[in-house]
């Protein structure tokens, strides 16, 4: 577990340095490519065991971070405040629900104020996944926070999708169409 926390810290700080990164080069991306992120467009990630549907206006920004970006994948939209972090973790033999027990304690010591609005068990294409909502409260600012962690032949796999709560409903509503999109494959 403490593998996954680093690397949803590594996530939230990737997140971070795509939204600095991008203020510097934005004029050059909304010339070059706001037509081609407008549409939703599908992503296979974790050599095709993990795929799911990107919101139009996201990109992959994994190439633009210093990570080994060999079992993190970043996707942002230009200004770096939704985000979708997807992190292919190491073999564990704890258990879903424990492991998002852990996750949602950390989040916890990080942010006091931490909303958790779900933390539960569900179903994707058989497989048992678990699913952690929640309202983090961070430099004077709100985000919509849902994780997804799943086992795929032992290993952990870790969604991530970050989003402004400014309208916690729409966020909340935003993050659940990734992951109803979201297939894994043992």
């Amino acid at each position: 577990m403490r593998n996954v926390a680093k690397y949803v810290a590594i996530g939230l700080l990737a997140v971070g340095l795509t939204a600095c990164d991008q203020k510097e080069d934005s004029t050059t991306a909304n010339s070059n490519g706001a037509n081609a992120s407008q549409s939703t467009q599908n992503v296979t990630v974790m050599a095709g065991k993990m795929t799911f549907s990107l919101p139009a206006g996201m990109s992959d920004k994994s190439g633009k971070l210093g990570t080994q970006a060999n079992n993190m994948h970043v996707y942002a939209d230009d200004s770096g405040q939704r985000a979708i972090i997807v992190i292919d973790g190491d073999s564990t033999d704890e258990t879903l629900p424990v492991l998002a027990q852990r996750l949602e304690q950390q989040q916890r010591s990080r942010d006091p104020q931490l909303q958790v609005v779900a933390n539960k068990a569900i179903t994707l294409q058989g497989l048992q996944a678990q699913q952690l909502d929640s309202v983090i409260s961070a430099n004077n600012a709100t985000s919509w926070s849902s994780v997804v962690l799943a086992k795929v032949d032992g290993k952990l796999l870790t969604l991530q999708i970050t989003l402004p709560a400014n309208n916690q409903q729409q966020a909340q509503t935003e993050a659940e169409k990734v992951i109803n999109t979201l297939a894994l494959k043992q």
